[in-house]
């Protein structure tokens, strides 16, 4: 695929189109974000097996990673999209009978199987979005699409909101708007096998283009295993995934805990939303005109760590502005890691791709870790947690930003010859 600059232009309705599918993506993990504190009260969960709600969702990252890999190679992008959106419509299809049995198991597995079509969705939408121009503004393209991935994070409540009481959620209530979130997924396939998305190629991925010398790091290279900056790149984003999900994961229940049951508590949720926009705001506005996109990864890693330890040692009131604080932080960080970790793959770029969304599975590890750090330094498991347990339970974040500040400073420049 040509790189030239006015590809921004010449991809313009492709990346619209892509831009639906980062809202969905976003969509279906605001769902699960709200479902958590209403899952817990619903089957009298401790907190930390409320937390396998996300952990259902993420594990399917693990588990078809690399098979998304292998069919993206087999029917290319736009097919990939399109059967992704179909299985994400059978997840949604499979809340209605766990909502009526009030099966726990049934709905993480309906949770699991939407993971799965999330896998397929973001196995084909990530490259895509970084390969379709020019390399230096790929960081541009992903804040763009994080800004609609995002805004869908909030919207998904307010969703719901239309058809059921979000003050004391009934299960039977969900199964009207799933059924109606199931028909948009199977439209949005129909739509997205219809719709004029080219197929892309990275630098180097054609086995002829390697004879010009195009992606010269990669020419010799058997096996994706001989990339470090990658597998550096897949433990970045395994732990960036993680803090960036734990906030909205938790900010309801610390509202709890710092401010008591006011009204409208599932409102807090939207200000990670905020914080996110924002931030990928300025990345559209500054990179690469005012900042490039490793400079901007260092940035946003130092903050993270600073707000990360005011969140840990503010007192509570001010602390759970400081959890906010770290979702700005969060935001030019997929952005960032994604187009550094998969640069000079070549042919393996698909391969890598598959790897990379591999390391999503840490929006499940880090909160499930972060919720039964809570359970475990609680004085009684009988106890609600209080403010200052989440504050302890926070500190999982800060060895996370150290080790993303590491790739950027260091971490994606290492390369074996």
């Amino acid at each position: 695929m040509e790189k030239q600059p006015g590809a921004f232009s010449k991809y313009l309705i492709p990346l619209a189109i892509l831009g639906v599918m980062f809202f969905v993506i976003g969509f279906g993990v605001g769902i699960s974000g709200f479902l958590t504190p209403a899952l817990k009260s619903a089957f009298n969960l401790s907190t930390g097996q409320s937390y396998l709600v996300i952990a259902a969702i993420f594990s399917a990252f693990v588990i078809f990673g690399s098979p998304a890999g292998w069919i993206i190679k087999k029917v290319g992008y736009r097919k990939t999209m399109t059967l992704a959106f179909f299985v994400m419509a059978l997840g949604m299809l499979l809340f209605v009978p766990s909502a009526r049995w009030i099966s726990f198991p049934l709905f993480l597995l309906a949770l699991f199987v939407g993971g799965i079509g999330n896998t397929l969705l973001q196995a084909a939408v990530n490259p895509y979005v970084t390969i379709i121009g020019p390399p230096e503004s790929a960081a541009v393209r992903m804040s763009l699409m994080g800004i609609m991935n995002k805004s869908a994070w909030w919207i998904a409540p307010l969703f719901l909101g239309i058809f059921i009481d979000l003050q004391e959620v009934q299960l039977n209530d969900v199964i009207f708007p799933f059924y109606l979130v199931t028909g948009i997924l199977v439209l949005l396939g129909l739509f997205t096998f219809f719709a004029p998305l080219p197929e892309v190629k990275a630098i180097g991925e054609d086995e002829e283009e390697e004879s010009v010398q195009l992606s010269s790091y990669a020419k010799n290279k058997t096996s994706i295993w001989q990339f470090p900056h990658l597998l550096l790149g897949v433990l970045a984003l395994f732990l960036y995934v993680g803090i960036e999900t734990l906030p909205m994961a938790s900010i309801i229940d610390f509202a709890r805990a710092t401010f008591g049951d006011v009204p409208n508590l599932e409102g807090y949720s939207k200000y990670v939303t905020i914080g996110l926009v924002v931030g990928y705001v300025f990345g559209v506005l500054a990179i690469p005109r005012i900042i490039s996109q490793t400079r901007a990864l260092i940035l946003f890693a130092l903050i993270g760590i600073t707000a990360s330890l005011f969140l840990i040692y503010l007192p509570a009131q001010y602390a759970f502005y400081a959890l906010l604080f770290t979702s700005f932080a969060n935001s030019l960080m997929w952005p960032a890691i994604w187009p550094l970790a998969i640069s000079d793959l070549g042919k393996f770029t698909k391969s890598g791709a598959s790897l990379l969304v591999m390391g999503i599975v840490g929006g499940a590890v880090i909160p499930l870790l972060f919720g039964f750090l809570i359970d475990a330094v609680k004085v009684s498991t009988e106890a609600a947690a209080s403010v200052a347990n989440y504050q302890t339970a926070y500190w999982i974040m800060v060895p996370c930003y150290l080790f993303i500040l590491y790739f950027a400073l260091h971490g994606h420049k290492i390369r074996v010859k």
